[in-house]
């Protein structure tokens, strides 16, 4: 019998576990701006079921989280009047890092630094399981996506543009 990869404890799972949540581990060799489509490849999952959180900050520095499917990219101009606000962009990589408290490529919307509103794509809510990152590189939590809203109060919006 091969013997599972022990996965170390990380802010996100601490959280899913001090809540009762109930998920899977599942660990991918990470690679270099590999993003969703290389972990769901190592995991022989759809690119969509993968989940990517992205911290963003509106027009006046304030940082968000935004939860999006790995085969989309998001809209910043519906994800900006969906809030709303005048605009959102992308925070630089060292930014990001200092808002969650998770490397890039390692962000999971568990166990943040600082607690930031968090969006989810609507329709990753249809769905019946998700894999999101559980904290670290080469690292994603299996779950049910109802989860994003019930833990974390994250709200739905319209924001998706198919990549």
């Amino acid at each position: 019998m091969a013997k599972k990869e022990h996965i170390s404890e990380t802010p996100a799972t601490h959280m899913l576990r001090k809540h009762q949540i109930i998920f899977s581990d599942h660990a991918y060799p990470y690679e270099e701006h590999g993003g969703t489509s290389s972990s769901a490849q190592a995991l022989g999952l759809a690119e969509h079921l993968v989940i990517k959180t992205l911290v963003m900050q509106d027009e006046n520095a304030k940082p968000l989280i935004v939860l999006m499917h790995g085969d989309c990219k998001v809209s910043t101009k519906n994800l900006a009047r969906a809030i709303p606000c005048k605009s959102i962009e992308p925070c630089k990589p060292e930014v990001a890092q200092r808002h969650s408290g998770y490397q890039v490529g390692g962000t999971s919307p568990f166990g943040l630094k600082r607690v930031m509103p968090i969006y989810v794509e609507a329709s990753i809510l249809q769905l019946e399981k998700i894999y999101i990152n559980g904290g670290r590189r080469g690292y994603l939590v299996a779950l049910a996506p109802q989860v994003l809203v019930e833990l974390l109060a994250a709200q739905p919006v319209h924001c998706a543009l198919q990549d």
